[in-house]
């Protein structure tokens, strides 16, 4: 396995980590490896319930990569209305939407050739 690789699951999983430690919602993650002219490799998209839970799980997220791989995102976007923020770290970009923004903008349907795996989260 390739540093990259390792790196780049290992940042998976600890963004996983980071949803579920504040009941993030609907987690999902599209590969988008095998597709041609992407930006990234993975999107992860999850949904919080309000702008306090988008912002407490993009907070979450920051903390436990930066705590378990010392990785920082290389940009950050849409803090400002919290209704879809993105977290830009390079090889993995993550989505955390409000429910109705996530419905409304379907990143899921418009990457619909990516491999996708989908998490069960509960309230």
């Amino acid at each position: 396995m390739t540093k990259k690789k390792a790196d780049t699951d290992q940042l998976i999983t600890e963004a996983i980590r980071g949803i579920e430690d504040v009941k993030g919602l609907d987690i999902e993650i599209l590969d988008l490896r095998e597709l041609e002219n992407t930006v990234t490799d993975y999107f992860i998209i999850c949904n919080g319930t309000s702008n306090t839970h988008v912002n407490a799980i993009v907070g979450s997220i920051q903390k436990t990569v930066s705590k378990a791989i010392q990785e920082k995102a290389w940009h950050i976007e849409g803090s400002e209305n919290s209704e879809w923020v993105l977290m830009d770290y390079v090889h993995v970009v993550v989505h955390v939407f409000q429910k109705h923004i996530r419905e409304y903008y379907d990143i899921e349907g418009l990457w619909g050739d990516a491999k996708s795996v989908k998490f069960n989260t509960t309230n």
